[in-house]
């Protein structure tokens, strides 16, 4: 708690009446010139030993004032730079999204994450906007960066988004600029890790390639960029190998993001719950 401040004008008010109240009486009493004389210099040396530490104490109380007015105008610019930095990214991702939307033929939906569960193996996001605005279960989820997920549950303003990182995604992939082709999927442990599988090992794979959508599907349109690679693992008694690669889009940092709207490929989709079932039994 705060304890007001000494009130000085009024101290050196009281002070001074005081002073002038007791010299009026003494004259009163003292008849003659010199007592006169001596009592005004008196009174003048009084008033200078007063005024001079009650002069200090204000110019301290107006400092005081002073550091405080400009630490609360030093908030308010901390502030208000804080906010425009916020704008500043917030625009630079919709420059990065609006670049996207110049780029593809497809129907695309802009919408905001208003929510994100990435602390375990189903992990999802929420988005603000649903069947009202055309989205259906299986479309899929981008942003500038790249794949995102797949929306995998609707409402009428909401829609539940699958991620790349859920041990239940699988999204058919290539190896930029090759004839690499494979499964994506995610192992369930590191967050900042996909595999893809089913690569034959004749083909050579360099840390550092781009790995991107094949385009074997109708609800993903070819070479959105999925992840970086890694590394290879060779599989012992078999003709492929696993390309590891790290995720194009940081999923704890994205705020938007762009539905496409479009329907899913019932085949595709049922190509694709065949392998998942058959990787289950392994």
């Amino acid at each position: 708690m705060r304890l007001p401040l000494f009130n000085i004008e009024d101290a050196r008010d009281y002070m001074i009446t005081g002073f002038i109240l007791l010299t009026a009486l003494f004259l009163m009493l003292s008849r003659n010139a010199d007592g006169i004389t001596t009592l005004r210099r008196l009174s003048i040396s009084a008033y200078s030993f007063l005024e001079e530490p009650l002069a200090n104490v204000r110019v301290y109380r107006q400092a005081l004032t002073t550091n405080e007015q400009l630490q609360r105008k030093n908030i308010q610019l901390q502030d208000e730079l804080n906010r425009l930095r916020s704008v500043q990214s917030e625009n630079e991702a919709y420059k990065g999204m609006l670049g996207l939307a110049d780029t593809t033929q497809l129907p695309i939906l802009p919408v905001r994450i208003i929510g994100k569960n990435l602390t375990g193996i189903n992990n999802s996001l929420t988005i603000n906007s649903g069947a009202k605005s055309g989205i259906e279960p299986g479309m899929a989820v981008i942003n500038s960066e790249g794949l995102v997920g797949r929306v995998v549950l609707t409402s009428s303003h909401y829609s539940e988004v699958m991620p790349l990182i859920n041990s239940l995604f699988r999204v058919s992939a290539r190896v930029q600029g090759t004839r690499a082709y494979g499964l994506i999927s995610w192992d369930g442990e590191n967050l900042d890790e996909l595999k893809m599988s089913y690569v034959p090992k004749t083909i050579h794979v360099d840390s550092g390639q781009v790995v991107e959508t094949s385009g074997y599907s109708l609800e993903l349109p070819p070479y959105i960029p999925i992840g970086t690679v890694l590394r290879t693992e060779l599989q012992e008694g078999k003709e492929t190998q696993i390309v590891y690669l790290k995720p194009a889009v940081e999923l704890f940092r994205i705020a938007e993001a762009f539905v496409i709207l479009a329907k899913q490929d019932s085949s595709l989709s049922a190509l694709s719950r065949a392998s998942m079932l058959n990787e289950r039994n392994k």
